[in-house]
């Protein structure tokens, strides 16, 4: 019986070993249901927490009300593979504070004020499969070189944003891309969205309910209409638009010919100069030579 208890006794001790450690590196206001998760979603936060373990692979920060995240934030963080920044208070994020990320797998910023995704944003997070966008009401311009760089994305949330207008660069620059979320923003029908319009038509598989859904409206008279409704030859007049490295060409072509005609009247007018003044020259030796 007393070889019994001891063993008993022994498991015991070992199991208060890993619920103390475990208690001891997750931070006070969170919770730890495994040794690499720290759950810290609906606490209130108006920062991120202290003492976050150095080994953590999940962090969820959700529902909080968190203003921004450190530009060195993940430099510690090298194992952190999923992040949850959902609903929280992020207006933007530092250049630099996600391009250390190396690891990481899924981003959610969705639910915050995010107002614009500049170049760089995001590094070259070549691990990243997930990032949702989606539901930040202020975010109206995404650079074109927005994502730049990741390569592994395979989804792409921006639905019910901000957004009248996205380069489609921003898109094609997606080589795993299988899957893009854009429905709910106010797309505006003008010439900016023809090529993004012609992207959707070619690659409708990649939308999860197609364009079914999706409206942009008309600058004429705000009208809405849904993109089912539309063809490439609802876009036909901006065949015809002039883009601005043809504006640069006629210009520098315009200058260029102005110039030309310049130098030529001067060259001309120099002639005409001179060879008036030659006659000038030659009728006053006839002159002397009759008298």
């Amino acid at each position: 019986m007393l070889p019994c208890v001891c063993w008993l006794q022994r498991i015991l001790i070992l199991l208060s070993s890993v619920l103390w450690t475990r208690g001891e590196n997750c931070p006070a206001t969170c919770m730890c249901p495994d040794p690499h998760t720290v759950d810290c979603s609906g606490r209130g936060l108006t920062r991120l927490p202290n003492e976050i373990p150095l080994d953590v692979r999940r962090l969820l920060l959700a529902d909080n009300l968190i203003p921004r995240i450190p530009s060195d934030f993940l430099v510690l963080y090298s194992d952190l593979v999923y992040l949850d920044l959902r609903n929280n208070s992020l207006s933007h994020i530092e250049p630099g504070t996600l391009s250390t990320s190396s690891r990481l797998v899924f981003l959610d910023l969705g639910s915050n004020n995010l107002t614009e995704i500049p170049k760089g944003t995001f590094g070259e997070s070549r691990s990243l499969i997930k990032l949702r966008l989606g539901n930040n009401p202020y975010l109206s311009l995404v650079n074109e070189d927005a994502f730049l760089g990741l390569t592994s994305l395979r989804e792409l949330e921006l639905e019910r944003n901000a957004l009248s207008t996205l380069h489609v660069g921003a898109l094609s620059q997606l080589p795993s891309l299988r899957a893009v979320r854009l429905e709910g923003n106010p797309w505006v029908c003008n010439c900016n969205f023809a090529s993004l319009f012609a992207w959707l038509m070619e690659n409708s598989h990649k939308l999860p309910n197609g364009v079914e859904g999706m409206e942009c409206s008309i600058p004429m008279d705000g009208r809405r209409v849904s993109l089912t409704q539309l063809s490439k030859d609802s876009f036909r007049e901006c065949q015809a638009t002039l883009t601005l490295t043809d504006l640069l060409i006629i210009i520098f072509s315009g200058i260029s010919v102005s110039v030309v005609a310049i130098m030529t009247s001067f060259f001309l007018a120099s002639t005409v100069h001179c060879f008036q003044r030659w006659s000038k020259g030659t009728k006053g030796d006839e002159e002397e030579s009759e008298e």
